[in-house]
């Protein structure tokens, strides 16, 4: 590898941050609607970019749903073939009173740059651009072949990706796709993710009365849709911790040993959990550490929960409906459609007399776990290590990126997920942040990584 490119990475710093500044300015919120335009403009800055770095072929396709960017160069004869994934929309800002600075005008403080989308996922994308173009610049050609493809819809569950995915197979075909949309150990502890959870989400909705009722002509004689919620959602769990929708563990594969161990030898403690979330303790499923509960085992939870006044002071009435949206978090074998078969199922039967419920699916995905042992996996572990200088972690993650496992079960080819993010940089959240320690040492990462991945493969 030629030490030019990280000189250029180096001398070109600043303009590399006034580009990504510019990226995360577009609002692109693909779940809602008042965004579509910000979305539509985001994608096209993306395929700009691609052409800037030398990109071929450069497309924006339409989907049902949000665009799909594509590009590729081709012209490392006998060499190995990239699909490089990731995704330009971002999460809602709410609550915005909670931001330091503006979630869309990207502000640096502390070597940190906040922004939505900063670390999840444009600024990982971004990473990807400007490495390949300071490869360009400095030696005139590629180690490897590369394919491009960003999509707007991840953040929502990329709803219609894996069909364009069943329909461009041949336009994706590559060797290995790789990923940067997770994140590491810790600052200074890289790590690679050899799997990841999968995920389905339903809604509850619990109907009761034609329309809300005074609390005092009718409480007593009625069933309060917000108390047959609350019973609905208390019926989902024990006191330790398990879920208790019947069938759901049947097909949850035991840790083995080796596993165990592996997770053990990481040193990850319960405090450093309990310093991240300010919860005075740690809770969950009985029987398993905190690390095996995050990672390999499945999940139940409520994310939001709503029904009858919500305003300043109190409203004496009997709410007609009321709702509450839950997603499990899923291991391999167990199928997302089966998992809301099962939720389905739950409902019903945990549903208190004097109401009507319906649930309905909105989310879902596939687990996805690789050999850790792959020489593409392998070799970006080397990568990792010749710029951060320890040795690579391989974990597995308890989040979900639902197209991992569409692309493993259409393509057919493995996925390596090299992320740069930190776990303490709030994506999803109010004042993300991407820490540029990692934007500095990540895009030095990549370097090192294609050309290693050009004797690997």
């Amino acid at each position: 590898m030629d030490q030019a490119i990280i000189t250029y990475l180096a001398e070109n710093r600043d303009k590399h941050l006034a580009e990504l500044k510019e990226f995360l300015a577009f609002p692109s919120i693909s779940s809602l609607p008042e965004h579509k335009d910000d979305v539509q403009k985001a994608a096209n800055w993306v395929a700009k970019s691609l052409q800037e770095i030398g990109m071929e072929k450069v497309e924006v396709y339409q989907t049902k749903g949000h665009p799909v960017v594509y590009g590729e160069w081709l012209k490392a004869e006998g060499k190995p073939t990239v699909l490089i994934y990731g995704h330009y929309d971002v999460q809602p800002v709410d609550p915005l009173h909670l931001w330091d600075s503006p979630p869309f005008e990207a502000e640096v403080r502390d070597e940190k740059l906040y922004a939505r989308g900063a670390s999840d996922d444009k600024g990982q994308v971004f990473m990807h651009l400007k490495v390949l173009q300071a490869i360009f610049k400095t030696t005139g050609t590629l180690p490897i072949n590369v394919k491009f493809l960003i999509e707007g819809e991840e953040e929502i569950g990329s709803p219609n990706l894996p069909l364009f995915v069943e329909e461009n197979k041949e336009l994706l075909s590559s060797d290995v796709i790789v990923i940067s949309d997770t994140s590491m150990m810790e600052r200074g502890k890289p790590a690679i993710c050899y799997g990841l959870r999968g995920l389905c989400g339903i809604q509850i909705d619990v109907k009761g009365p034609k329309s809300d009722l005074h609390s005092g002509l009718y409480g007593g004689t009625i069933q309060n849709p917000i108390h047959a919620l609350v019973a609905i959602v208390n019926s989902f769990h024990n006191e330790k911790g398990q879920i208790t929708v019947e069938g759901f563990y049947d097909k949850v594969a035991d840790l083995t040993g080796a596993e165990k161990a592996a997770y053990e030898s990481l040193g990850i403690s319960n405090q450093s959990f309990i310093d991240q979330t300010g919860v005075p303790e740690l809770f969950g499923e009985e029987g398993y550490t905190t690390l095996e509960r995050n990672w390999v085992r499945p999940t139940l939870e409520v994310n939001g929960i709503y029904g009858g006044f919500q305003g300043e002071g109190i409203k004496t009435v009997l709410p007609a409906e009321a709702h509450a949206k839950i997603t499990c978090r899923l291991v391999p074998d167990q199928d997302p459609d089966e998992i809301v078969e099962l939720l389905q199922k739950h409902v019903q039967s945990h549903t208190p007399p004097g109401v009507t419920v319906n649930v309905s699916l909105f989310d879902k995905g596939a687990a996805y776990v690789t050999p850790f042992d792959h020489p593409a996996i392998q070799a970006a572990g080397r990568a990792y290590e010749k710029v951060y200088n320890i040795p690579t972690s391989f974990t597995r993650g308890g989040g979900s990126i639902p197209i991992v496992a569409a692309f493993d079960q259409i393509l057919e080819i493995p996925v390596v997920l090299m992320g740069f993010g930190l776990p303490d940089e709030n994506f999803h959240a109010p004042n993300e942040h991407f820490n540029l320690e990692n934007f500095d040492k990540g895009m030095e990462t990549l370097t090192f990584y294609w050309y290693e991945l050009e004797q690997s493969l």
